[in-house]
């Protein structure tokens, strides 16, 4: 059976090499095209994840079962034409995390029918989340290690089902790998209003879920569990980021030297300098999650296009596309996906909105009138981006188109723009070594 590039991973950090990856958690067409279009550049494999929240049984947020969300990013590639052998699926928080309202039996029948959707549908990295507290847990004390454990030994049973169900209409599969614990913030980003400082993972808590889980997880599959989450004291939120601080981790990051088969997952490394991204490699966490840090560098390119727009089009205000206000408009209308995030006067939540970097406008980017604006956009600079508007608002793009590097084409352009976000990541994680 072939190797999971993902285990290949585990073997050259375990002989002293700083090879990571990075996980694109997005679901935005934009971000997966400049992924795609990086790894391709980089003859690297490329690892794409959905979240429990965005992509679920019903649908999710996004409107795709498990099996349409690798059937969207295939297209995509096969559009850029990137070889789909060289994409890694993975699945972000699968368990309860959705279906925390109901009691724990019910919750639990739902989680086992979404992984089980995931790995029928040929995602092969699993992170099995089961740390959320459901309707009958009680509210006043800790969930027990065990209990979570349980739980997410039940959810491995299930991928472990699904994937002798998928063999049999696709023998060439590679078996699932695991990602067990879990970290603060919540999916999606921190909801305090009040930066209250990040704790990194105690040694002996690291070390009691992995002796949890390896002790209830079935014994078949613990040899493919790879990495555990754990918080080496990164977090994204609205103001930027918290740098991760090697000094402070140290015993965290020692400890993962006494595990053979295991590295650390590091979830909201969004914002981090390329080199706090590659301390974090060096250290052992295998595996950067990145998700916002991305879709916030397409609304970056886009935004700079409007602004371009609206100075070549300054006497034309009807042809313009008016982006960014149909944007706000639509997150006027519904403020679901921001106002537990945005806090502070009316002012300061107007300009989070538009430039905060927990940049919850990725949620609005789908909704119609707002494709619609994108799309007038980029018809708008079809024919290219003047030089003079170009350099104003996007002057590395414009440089590079003056190389010779870079089409002047907005779609190329905002796939540049969100690559250097991903050179930062490739600089870290030296993933070509993957093969």
């Amino acid at each position: 059976m072939k190797k999971h590039p993902l285990i290949h991973l585990i073997d050259l950090q375990k002989a002293g090499k700083a090879v990571g990856i990075y996980s694109a958690c997005t679901a935005n067409p934009l971000v997966i095209r400049a992924c795609l279009q990086k790894a391709k550049d980089t003859h690297s494999i490329l690892l794409v994840e959905a979240t429990a929240n965005q992509v679920d049984q019903y649908g999710g947020y996004t409107g795709m079962k498990p099996a349409d969300f690798i059937q969207f990013v295939q297209k995509l590639a096969k559009e850029e034409d990137f070889d789909t052998n060289r994409l890694i699926f993975g699945g972000d928080h699968l368990g309860p995390l959705t279906f925390a309202h109901y009691e724990a039996e019910k919750a639990m029948q739902e989680s086992e029918e979404l992984i089980r959707q995931y790995v029928l549908a040929g995602f092969t990295k699993i992170h099995i989340d089961t740390s959320m507290k459901v309707a009958s847990d009680p509210e006043d004390i800790r969930l027990s290690d065990e209990i979570i454990a349980n739980r997410g030994s039940r959810l491995a049973r299930i991928a472990e089902a699904a994937y002798q169900e998928r063999l049999k209409d696709f023998p060439d599969s590679i078996h699932p790998v695991y990602v067990v614990g879990s970290e603060v913030p919540i999916p999606g980003g921190s909801q305090e209003a009040v930066d209250t400082g990040i704790q990194v993972t105690k040694v002996a808590d690291f070390k009691n879920t992995v002796d949890t889980f390896k002790k209830a997880f079935p014994q078949e599959s613990w040899p493919y569990v790879i990495a555990v989450v754990v918080q080496p004291g990164v977090e994204e939120k609205d103001a930027g980021c918290t740098d991760y601080d090697r000094s402070k981790a140290v015993d965290l990051m020692a400890s993962i030297q006494n595990y053979s088969n295991l590295v650390f997952e590091g979830h909201s490394t969004d914002y981090q300098t390329k080199y706090h991204l590659r301390e974090l490699v060096e250290d052992g966490v295998g595996i950067l999650k990145v998700g916002p840090g991305l879709t916030y560098a397409a609304r970056e390119a886009l935004f700079a296009l409007a602004y371009a727009e609206k100075e070549v089009y300054r006497s034309q205000p009807d042809r313009q596309s008016h982006f960014m206000e149909i944007l706000e408009e639509e997150m006027l209308k519904d403020p679901k996906y921001f106002v537990k995030h945005y806090h502070g006067t009316k002012e300061e939540i107007a300009y989070k909105r538009k430039f905060s970097f927990s940049d919850r406008s990725r949620y609005y980017l789908p909704q119609e009138p707002v494709q619609k604006a994108i799309s007038i956009l980029l018809n708008n600079f079809k024919e290219g981006v003047p030089y003079g508007v170009l350099s104003q608002f996007l002057p590395r793009e414009y440089t590079a188109v003056r190389c010779g590097q870079l089409k002047n084409d907005p779609m190329a352009i905002i796939k540049a723009h969100v690559g250097y976000t991903i050179d930062e990541y490739l600089y870290a994680s030296h993933q070509e070594e993957l093969g």
